[in-house]
């Protein structure tokens, strides 16, 4: 086997892993935002929406959901931080760690008290924020885990170039397995919800740990490999 050809190989292997990773984690997501919407009525990962919702509550003169809105749009924030922190302060087995602790938040959201509903909400946006750092690549590529409007917006443009006559179509055709991932998850966490109430939290806690426990049979290796790298910059270039 000659070397162009194992890196084929080898660049394969690691695209079809990380897409299957990609699509089990959108589903966790996409559960974890149907379960979210239905017992607090807000988005706990599309801040996009709200973002809206929060100007015309403010606007109405509803300020105290405004301000939860509001307050919901920091913590996601704050998770996509000190999920890339966790990542990157643990030395192997990132995608387990940031997964693990997600688990861990989501089961502590499904056994709150019913007259703490902000809190069950702030814990699962915080769920939702982090999950986001388990992979922020795939072979140079972007990948949105819960943005899932860009990972629409990159096909809609890579549509576009095809009909220009662009005939690569690596950059965007796996913009779709997100999306699939998140809607597939969002109609089991619908019905799930449906059945169980509150309760359908602790079995997106449950899927989360498994896909978690999944990843420890991964190469170290690919755990890195899937994650933007960080680029210190010299204090004499500054």
């Amino acid at each position: 086997m000659t070397r162009q050809r194992r890196r084929h190989l080898i660049r394969k292997r690691r695209t079809t892993t990380g897409l299957a990773l990609v699509a089990a984690i959108s589903f966790i997501a996409g559960m974890t935002d149907a379960i979210g919407l239905i017992l607090s009525g807000d988005f706990v990962s599309f801040m996009s929406g709200n973002t809206t919702r929060a100007a015309i509550s403010f606007a109405d003169g509803n300020y105290a959901h405004a301000l939860t809105l509001f307050g919901a749009i920091w913590i996601f924030v704050l998770g996509n931080a000190l999920g890339i922190v966790l990542a990157h302060r643990v030395s192997a087995r990132r995608a387990f760690a940031v997964l693990s602790t997600v688990a861990i938040l989501l089961a502590g959201a499904s056994v709150v008290p019913a007259d703490h509903l902000r809190l069950q909400f702030y814990l699962v946006v915080l769920s939702m924020g982090m999950i986001n750092a388990t992979v922020e690549q795939i072979e140079g590529l972007p990948i949105g885990l819960t943005y899932i409007t860009g990972a629409l917006s990159r096909f809609g443009r890579g549509i576009g170039r095809w009909m220009i006559g662009d005939r690569n179509p690596r950059g965007w055709l796996i913009q779709t397995v997100p999306w699939t991932g998140m809607a597939a998850g969002a109609l089991a966490g619908a019905f799930a919800t449906h059945y169980m109430g509150k309760d359908a939290l602790s079995i997106v806690a449950l899927v989360a740990i498994v896909v978690a426990l999944a990843t420890r049979a991964l190469p170290r290796p690919l755990h890195l490999h899937f994650q933007q790298p960080i680029v210190h910059r010299r204090r004499d270039a500054l």
